[in-house]
């Protein structure tokens, strides 16, 4: 596959396997809506955006996937969840997990030692909340490049580098994607229809 035909495949193997319920979805728009948030507050303020983004955006996002979304067989895309955390090439649930003890423990660390075990001055003049969003900036670049390096290395270069364009880019998909989940929602439907069924085709939209 072409780079445009892998990020394609990649984005659609996400939104077929992971983001069923409409609720996931319209959580996923707001996220996104935070994330763009966050890209904008950057080059300003980094500290502020990287809690903006660990707090509101990234728990928004993952909320749907551990508590709205079928974890059963998937009769619409005929396989087992077992099946679709192997198709899932970035942070599936188990890693998700993995990811998220890491972000619990950073405050607790630092409650506990204000320096981080030296990363930090007491004579520096950062607040505890400055410090935490620095650890979680650091946290969020780490867990994007060494899921990155891992997939070079594992997969291939191509692989890798398509999911991290995909990492950085869903926000503005998503919104393209989500925009009307809401909507979709206040109307009752729970779930997407799925137009491509059983066949694992994408339907045109």
């Amino acid at each position: 596959m072409t780079f445009a035909e892998e990020l394609k495949q990649q984005r659609w193997d996400d939104h077929r396997f992971y983001h069923q319920s409409r609720v996931t979805q319209s959580l996923h728009l707001f996220s996104a809506l935070c994330f763009l948030a966050s890209y904008a507050l950057m080059p300003f303020n980094p500290i502020e955006a990287s809690l903006l983004g660990w707090t509101i955006a990234m728990w928004s996002r993952q909320i749907g996937h551990f508590f709205f979304e079928p974890k059963g067989f998937d009769h619409i895309n005929n396989v087992t969840f077992d099946q679709k955390e192997e198709v899932k090439v970035g942070y599936n649930l188990s890693r998700k997990v993995m990811l998220f003890v890491a972000w619990i423990s950073v405050p607790l660390l630092l409650l506990f030692t204000p320096t981080f075990g030296g990363v930090f001055s007491q004579l520096d003049g950062y607040s505890f909340l400055d410090r935490l969003g620095i650890l979680w900036l650091v946290l969020g670049l780490l867990g994007l490049f060494l899921r990155t390096f891992w997939l070079c290395v594992t997969r291939n270069l191509q692989t890798g580098l398509v999911w991290f364009t995909k990492i950085l880019t869903d926000p503005f998909h998503d919104v393209k994607m989500y925009h009307m989940a809401p909507v979709w929602l206040m109307r009752g439907q729970w779930m997407d229809p799925m137009e491509h069924g059983a066949s694992g085709s994408e339907p045109s939209r």
